[in-house]
């Protein structure tokens, strides 16, 4: 476990991964056809292996954790516009 992570970090992700792996077990195809179903599972589990994999090694701030005073909150306020899909930020715009 990275310095980095907290334990409540990495308990979060380990449920993510087991939830998509009980997802996985659970899948049943649209098709109805059991080598669809068979198909989809493997890669559902393929996919979360490999993205999983793929970003152990980034570690975000939680973004609820800043403090809510100054600076902080204006950064914090200013990374979340920013990462924020363009459709989100024309529907905040409206309301």
């Amino acid at each position: 476990m990275s310095a980095r992570m907290t334990t409540a970090t990495r308990q979060e992700v380990l449920g993510l991964y087991r939830r998509i792996f009980r997802l996985a077990r659970q899948w049943q195809a649209a098709s109805g056809r059991v080598e669809d179903t068979a198909r989809e599972k493997q890669y559902i589990r393929h996919e979360a292996r490999t993205l999983f994999r793929k970003n152990k090694n980034i570690h975000l701030p939680p973004m609820g954790l800043t403090s809510l005073r100054g600076r902080g909150l204006r950064s914090q306020e200013k990374l979340r516009k920013l990462s924020k899909p363009v459709y989100l930020k024309s529907h905040d715009e409206v309301s």
